[in-house]
């Protein structure tokens, strides 16, 4: 089959499998603290396999479609695996830079480049110094087209010389902290902004290790790349540095009057008591991480420090309830027994199964779907030389993908829940 005939099915399929738009635009959050991320922001992730891989980027995606539905954000997946400073298989880097980043007109990148540079051995001089000169030139040369964009630089993460025996003395985690001390060198002088990936997933391993040395082995599995709770600990740090903030929600109700003590970035109405039962209508302005934890990759990633919760606080108090244990229900959804104790210190809701996180689900859904296209347009691109239809065919994919994205945030939409805590029986 040729290469037109593929891209014409290609452009057949990713029109039938279209995402539906959902809801409508919702009003900005207004969590208290500044973020860095603004309405119209064009985040574009640049790296190698480790940033092709997907995971942080995407979870940085999902922070900011949930914590924020009424910002209109695009975010672009610019990872090709194997990439150098000096560009891979994808193209030279003259290639890369014009076409999967200038092109995509960002005003905020990351860069997170090392892992093949150092070639898996030791260091020598020479390597470092075009390592140091390579990554330069990529940040001068998007700075120059891009002006005023905002660079963040990544110091790659780790190779796994903690849960396994280096190859070499000392390691290539040491190369790799060594190359990594030459990115933090350049962003002191370009005056951009420094995320340290290296240190706290190796930080992250050491915990683990002390926990259980074989699971630790599964934030690297292959030593090179992140397993999922990899990716977890490392989107949390780019969060942090983004000044992401924990809020979600915080309700304060009081059962005795029954009335609302407290409300943060939440409108609660119908408050009643009747029966033993108190009930309210509430509508957020935000939704929880798509989150389970209790699943294991987000288990492994807390062991290893990434203080997931810390980034989520969705938390119902209920105060002023006769001794005994109560059932919350959330669309007639049981969320889980708890003491009149419990609910007066305050419930975090975000950790929980509710209806409220299952909403937040559909943003994995639709942000991996992207991630997908985004590939796929790369490649075409790459090959347009070959067959112009490569070329039309990855037009309609960037058309379609500007036009998921100006929906994405809407089904993270906060819904209104009807909330109600009641004796158990």
């Amino acid at each position: 089959m040729t290469l037109h005939r593929v891209t014409r099915l290609l452009a057949l399929l990713v029109l039938a499998s279209a995402l539906s738009p959902v809801g409508s635009r919702a009003a900005a959050s207004t969590g208290a603290a500044p973020f860095a991320l603004h309405d119209g922001d064009r985040v574009v992730f640049y790296g190698d396999s480790i940033t092709q891989d997907g995971g942080y980027g995407c979870f940085v995606e999902e922070y900011c479609r949930t914590r924020y539905p009424g910002l209109d954000l695009r975010f672009f997946n610019a990872g090709v695996g194997g990439d150098t400073v000096r560009g891979g298989g994808a193209g030279g880097i003259d290639e890369r830079l014009e076409r999967d980043v200038i092109r995509l007109k960002p005003t905020v990148v990351t860069i997170m480049l090392g892992m093949n540079d150092g070639g898996y051995r030791k260091l020598e001089p020479a390597t470092l110094e075009a390592f140091t000169q390579g990554y330069r030139s990529i940040v001068e040369r998007i700075k120059k087209q891009l002006p005023g964009v905002r660079i963040y630089l990544i110091r790659s993460s780790p190779f796994d010389d903690v849960a396994r025996a280096p190859d070499f003395e000392p390691g290539y985690m040491d190369v790799l902290r060594q190359m990594g001390d030459a990115v933090a060198a350049i962003a002191r002088d370009e005056n951009a902004s420094v995320v340290d990936f290296g240190g706290v997933v190796s930080d992250g391993i050491r915990l683990a290790v002390r926990d259980n040395p074989g699971r630790a082995r599964h934030l690297l599995p292959d030593r090179v790349h992140p397993s999922p709770a990899g990716h977890l600990l490392m989107g949390a740090t780019l969060l942090r540095a983004f000044g992401a903030t924990s809020l979600v929600s915080r309700v304060v109700i009081d059962a005795k009057g029954p009335g609302v003590a407290s409300s943060e970035n939440a409108a609660v109405a119908a408050l009643k008591a009747e029966g033993g039962v108190v009930s309210w209508t509430e509508t957020d302005g935000s939704l929880p991480l798509p989150l389970n934890f209790k699943e294991a990759n987000v288990e492994l990633a807390q062991v290893a420090g990434a203080d997931l919760e810390s980034l989520d606080s969705e938390e119902l108090v209920v105060r002023g309830l006769p001794p005994g244990r109560y059932i919350v229900r959330i669309d007639d959804k049981t969320v889980g027994p708890f003491s009149d104790a419990e609910l007066a210190r305050g419930v975090n809701l975000a950790v929980l199964d509710t209806p409220i996180r299952w909403q937040a689900y559909q943003t994995v859904w639709a942000s991996e779907g992207g991630r997908d296209e985004q590939r796929m347009e790369r490649l075409l691109r790459h090959h347009a030389a070959e067959d112009p239809g490569a070329k039309a065919a990855a037009d309609f994919l960037f058309q379609k993908e500007e036009a998921d994205q100006a929906t994405r945030s809407k089904v993270a939409k906060p819904l209104e829940r009807h909330f109600s805590v009641a004796p158990a029986s």
